[in-house]
């Protein structure tokens, strides 16, 4: 393959003399002599035109095919014959959200287990039998649902896809792994309670849904779940969630439909149909307005939140509120990014954030700032989440966050993981086939009316919680100034003492 180079031959010689006396003075610009400085270039006309951005290339995105076999298991492919390589996720549609109130971290403990032990391979063999395939194996869960991802070149993929049903279908949950896991997540845990940002995210998730609701329960699970939990429930949660008539194989690459029913058919056949585990997801009472300090002595800067109750993936408003976020602060040039940072200078940078989830997710806005500034920074976010709705998303914000969204959809496909990982999305949330497809005109369809009743339905300051997490004695005195009943938690979240009356 012939490649771009460049050559540079060197003639040994005697260097130029240097000049005696001062190097000659560039001759003066038009812009220096009206006081813009020096300039070393002279001026020419057309600097005088910015250049002009370009005609934006169309973004065409292709449907997925799909199939089902026998025994319910969906599969969804998306062709790519550029490069041989295939990625692909077992998605099972059910994820955390099904653990039981006081089982706080069942099902990533047991997914966590699904590759380190088989009925035919221990976690070494497993881990070998991946390196010598060249290949990449994960398992993980979300709030929504479960993943069992591989991925590798076409000519070992069947070798490798058979990994993944061997750990999908067949997992042994070995007494000793189940006890290593154990210690390692008790060690998560008690990393995750000096870090402020974990912190922050444990008690939002906490103050918002309680902690008997999953979305209040934290993914790793709690100190004495962990601790309790018993082979048993591990097996038993694998054996009610894992059924093909509710998961899919998602599937990017070089390989054709024929080629990946053939061989669906011959790893996932023997998987049996069974009733899928749904969650009660009982709708969450939106909170009142309060502060919750988190004493972190000695701490340089606050991890600030600002958090309510957002809206379920399913939402109709869902683009609108997107569009509305991103321009309060889903952007480097949002409202609370430019206020917090670029006119204030409290932080490195602050954002807004809606989870969408099966049942309404959090909103919240995030950010870190120096200590000192706690106080005057919720001040700031608060005037911000009011003027979202007092001044709405003007024409030309809405143009932005439209152009923000339609031009990064791309990266959302730029590799075969990366597709795979948006048509699960199709899904999980069941949006679909030609989503993605219609992606940029429903974006482009969201009207400015739109996104100002969104702001209006979905930030409501008497249902917003402020979170800050740090120095208790230097930023309660300031917080209390803002007039919100304050609360104090510990780092899980517990209430430890209410300082509204003090």
């Amino acid at each position: 393959v012939a490649s771009k180079r460049v050559v540079v031959q060197v003639v040994p010689g005697e260097p130029d003399p240097v000049p005696a006396g001062p190097a000659p003075a560039p001759a003066a610009s038009a812009a220096a002599a009206q006081g813009g400085g020096e300039a070393v270039n002279a001026d020419e006309p057309w600097r005088a035109t910015v250049p002009q951005a370009g005609a934006a290339k169309a973004v065409s995105l292709p449907t997925p095919q799909i199939a089902t076999l026998s025994n319910g298991l969906t599969l969804i492919l998306n062709e790519r014959h550029e490069r041989p390589v295939v990625a692909a996720n077992l998605v099972v549609r059910t994820g955390s959200d099904v653990n039981p109130p006081d089982k706080s971290g069942l099902a990533s403990f047991a997914v966590s287990l699904l590759d380190d032990g088989t009925a035919m391979r221990g976690a070494l063999e497993i881990a070998d039998e991946v390196a010598r395939l060249g290949a990449s194996l994960s398992t993980g869960t979300t709030t929504d649902a479960t993943t069992v991802s591989v991925r590798s070149l076409k000519k070992t993929f069947t070798q490798a896809l058979g990994l993944a049903a061997d750990v999908t279908l067949r997992p042994a949950f070995p007494a000793a792994e189940i006890e290593r896991e154990r210690q390692a997540r008790l060690g998560q845990l008690a990393q995750q309670r000096q870090n402020a940002n974990a912190i922050a995210g444990r008690v939002v998730a906490t103050v918002l849904y309680g902690d008997t609701h999953p979305y209040g329960m934290p993914e790793i699970g709690t100190e004495a779940s962990i601790k309790a939990v018993t082979r048993d429930e591990l097996v038993g949660y694998w054996r009610q969630t894992f059924v093909p008539n509710n998961s899919a194989l998602v599937v990017a690459g070089d390989i054709t439909m024929p080629e990946l029913r053939a061989l669906a058919e011959r790893t996932f056949g023997s998987w049996q149909r069974g009733a899928a585990v749904t969650p009660t997801l009982t709708p969450p009472t939106p909170p009142t307005s309060r502060i919750v300090i988190v004493n972190r002595p000695g701490a340089p800067q606050t991890q600030l939140r600002v958090a309510g109750i957002g809206a379920a993936r399913s939402s109709p408003d869902f683009r609108a509120i997107q569009l509305m976020n991103t321009a309060l602060g889903g952007l480097f040039s949002s409202r609370i990014n430019m206020n917090l940072r670029e006119a204030n200078g409290y932080t490195y940078g602050a954002n807004s954030n809606f989870a969408f989830r099966k049942s309404a997710g959090p909103f919240q806005v995030a950010t870190g700032v120096r200590t000192d500034v706690t106080a005057p920074a919720v001040t700031e976010i608060l005037k911000e989440l009011r003027g979202i709705v007092d001044r709405p998303v003007t024409a030309d914000e809405l143009r932005h966050s439209k152009d923000a969204l339609s031009y990064s959809l791309a990266g959302a496909f730029e590799t075969s993981r990366d597709a795979v990982g948006s048509f699960s999305n199709v899904f999980i949330y069941d949006l679909g086939l030609d989503y993605y497809t219609r992606y940029a005109a429903s974006v482009n369809a969201v009207t400015v009316d739109q996104t100002a009743a969104a702001a209006r339905k979905y930030l409501v300051p008497e249902q917003l919680v402020v979170v800050a997490v740090g120095d208790q004695a230097k930023i309660e005195p300031e917080l209390r100034k803002l007039g919100l009943p304050v609360e104090i938690r510990d780092a899980d979240g517990r209430l430890v003492g209410n300082a509204g009356a003090r």
